[in-house]
């Protein structure tokens, strides 16, 4: 079944997977042999099941699963199959949950979400889990006729720590079914389990000083909670002791591998307020709850909860809300997705300033990103196209210091970009953003994206350690530098910023050099940065496209710059502030941040010139039609070299005609017209049309 590789390394990366062992190891203690005693357990219809039961089957499968573990959801619907397939074999599957915190309501929704047919179990007191030595979810047990384990481990191996192939290669239960069912000793009988530890009920230490309620409830709510909470993008809540208990040891363990909090920065250069690490002492603050069982304490010491905005991280609830559209866009169970713009009339009859804005899917499983661009009304010219705010996995809602906005202009309307990730599972989406607006008498800077970005790069295949720089446009003001936004795809391995000043210095202001795709994180500085006019911004990516990245769609091939997450992306996103004065806003006297034809023209060359003599040759360019026919156009004299003259020429020839200030590229996709009345949020009318549209 086809997974979405996005979704998938995400959830690889949350808080609850755990296992440092890879596919092949084992423990010492292994289980192959262990004979498994009677037992009896209840399902989640109260019904009592024995193992005795199932005495005329050839084979039982335990499996134990945990309603909020992301491996063992990702792994739900396979062992359903595998079930079904085996059924008529003589094979029982056995669903085990040992989980403290996984509740009888929890457990029947399981079942049902993946349409699970076999018996769910609730194991309470780990007592089998303790007797078969189970650690992990998802992990399996085969059972012999005489109830001895015969295969241990994995299900496949294809979802891993911090990965996840397109497809498994190796099939370790169902080759153990087989050679078990055919007379055969297993080839492969134990593998390690990969997933989140069992929430098991410990015996807590009545005398231990560190308690949930004096100290670990206060760590969570500042480091955790604004995630782990209902209806936000973490798998489960940390909102109260039932909830975190069960997962005491995968938090230990996920911080030692410093896999959670998610921050990517090394500590060496800058310094950001949404810094997410974690300092030391905390960490043993959580290491010596785990190791003393996790004790509740008293709740008189616990704290207020934090207060959050209901389904926002907002600091308010919004002025308006605006959906993408007025049905939900279907995304198919498998196939790719073309990007999807649905244009929004917000019905803005004067100008906006924005303070905070965020983007939110309504079906986080299919949704790659989202991108709110606002611009003129049906226009076609990304160039005159602001970026407003992104959604991705660990990406925060923009929130602007007080007196700094962005800036919408009356008549203008918003383009939602959608990118769409099939998961095995047919879904609906709609999104929506929230706004809120400034006060423009409040105002003093106006607030704009830019980026330094390269489009012309091909990663050989193989390559583990590939370079591709990119510079920004040379500042035409002295502005501020408010935050930083890094982004590639799959096979990105590290991030750079250095701002490059007029007088020839150099400052590295951000080094990721850990990039991890599943965590789209914005680095906002603690303090302003004053960057002076002539200043570029320098960025450097490298990228591994070998087999060593195990996040790698296909090491045989080389990559270039596409939207589909198996191609790749080099952006370095960063917001700057401009001053701006009452006088400035009342008489539209404001920035437009449009480059000149000889920057982009500079820009062009950058990214396809290869041997670096300052032209472009027909042999550089990528194979793609559109490319080279524009380039053709561009090619006066029929000498098979572009130069930068003649770049220029073009781009201005395509300035009277009205184009713009592109060149012509325009991405597939359609474009959806909906019309949003000012004061309903989210009450649209359609107006179906379809466009060709590029975002920027």
């Amino acid at each position: 079944m086809l997974r979405s590789r996005y979704l998938a390394a995400a959830i690889m990366s949350c808080l609850a997977v755990g296992g440092a062992l890879q596919a092949g190891d084992v423990t010492s203690n292994s289980a192959l042999g262990r004979k498994a005693e009677n037992f009896t357990l209840n399902d989640f219809y109260g019904k009592s099941h024995t193992l005795a039961d199932y005495k005329d089957k050839k084979l039982v499968v335990l499996a134990f699963i945990g309603t909020e573990c992301p491996v063992a959801k990702a792994y739900g619907e396979r062992l359903g199959e595998l079930a079904k397939k085996y059924a008529d074999k003589g094979v029982q599957f056995l669903g085990v949950s040992s989980n403290r915190q996984d509740t009888i309501t929890e457990l029947s929704s399981f079942a049902r979400v993946h349409q699970l047919e076999f018996p769910i179990l609730k194991d309470l007191n780990n007592k089998l889990a303790d007797q078969l030595g189970a650690q992990r979810t998802p992990e399996v047990f085969v059972l012999d006729a005489e109830r001895a384990v015969r295969y241990h481990g994995r299900i496949d191996n294809q979802f891993g720590v911090g990965y996840a192939k397109k497809t498994a290669n190796e099939l370790f239960l169902k080759d153990a079914l087989d050679e078990l069912l055919a007379g055969k000793p297993v080839s492969k009988a134990e593998t390690a389990a990969v997933g989140c530890f069992i929430g098991r009920v410990h015996a807590a230490d009545r005398g231990a000083s560190v308690t949930y309620s004096n100290q670990v409830v206060r760590i969570l709510n500042k480091r955790c909670v604004s995630c782990h909470r209902s209806g936000e993008a973490a798998p489960f809540a940390m909102t109260n002791y039932a909830e975190v208990s069960g997962w005491a040891d995968a938090i230990a363990e996920v911080i030692r591998q410093r896999r959670m909090p998610p921050w990517l920065a090394s500590p060496e250069y800058g310094h950001f307020v949404n810094d997410r690490s974690m300092p030391d002492e905390e960490k043993e603050v959580l290491y010596q709850w785990a190791a003393a069982g996790a004790p509740e304490g008293n709740a008189k010491d616990l704290p207020p909860a934090p207060k959050f905005v209901e389904g926002w991280s907002l600091p308010k609830a919004p002025d308006q809300i605006f959906k993408m559209a007025t049905k939900a866009y279907h995304v198919a169970a498998t196939g790719v997705v073309e990007y999807q713009y649905f244009r929004v009339d917000p019905g803005f009859k004067e100008d906006k300033w924005i303070t905070a804005i965020e983007a939110r899917p309504s079906n986080r499983a299919v949704v790659h990103h989202i991108i709110v661009f606002a611009g003129p009304k049906g226009g076609r010219d990304e160039a005159r196209r602001q970026f407003l705010v992104g959604y991705a996995p660990g990406a925060m809602p923009l929130i602007l210091p007080k007196g700094m906005a962005k800036y919408i202009p009356a008549g203008s309307e918003l383009l939602f970009q959608l990118h769409y990730t099939p998961n095995g599972k047919p879904g609906d989406d709609i999104s929506e953003c929230g706004i809120v607006f400034a006060d423009p008498k409040e105002v003093n800077h106006l607030v704009r994206t830019v980026e330094a970005i390269n489009t012309g790069f091909e990663i050989p295949a193989g390559a583990d350690n590939y370079e591709v720089d990119a510079d920004s446009f040379a500042l035409d003001r002295d502005v501020q530098l408010l935050q930083l936004f890094p982004h590639m795809h799959f096979r990105g391995k590290s991030f750079t910023y250095e701002a490059v000043y007029p007088d020839g210095r150099k400052q590295m202001l951000l080094d990721v050099p850990r990039y991890d795709f599943a965590w789209q994180l914005t680095y906002e500085l603690t303090d302003l940065m004053p960057m002076p006019k002539g200043t570029k911004m320098h960025c450097v990516a490298h990228f591994d496209n070998s087999e060593n990245n195990l996040n790698n769609p296909d090491p045989k091939s080389s990559v270039r710059w596409g939207d589909q997450t198996w191609e790749e992306m080099m952006i370095g996103f960063y917001d700057i502030a401009v001053p701006v004065t009452q006088e400035d806003i009342k008489e539209g006297r404001l920035p437009d941040f449009q480059p000149t034809p000889e920057q982009i023209a500079d820009r062009i060359i950058q990214q396809f010139d290869r041997n670096h003599d300052g032209k472009v040759q027909m042999n550089e360019l990528p194979m793609k039609p559109q490319i080279r026919i524009v380039f053709a156009t561009m090619d006066k004299n029929h000498d098979g070299v572009i130069t930068r003259e003649e770049i220029v020429q073009m781009i201005k020839e395509n300035q009277k005609k009205g184009g713009g200030r592109g060149l012509g590229f325009r991405r597939s996709g359609a474009v959806r017209g909906e019309h949003a009345e000012p004061s309903k949020p989210a009450d649209q009318k359609d107006a179906h049309s379809k466009d060709q549209a590029s975002a920027k």
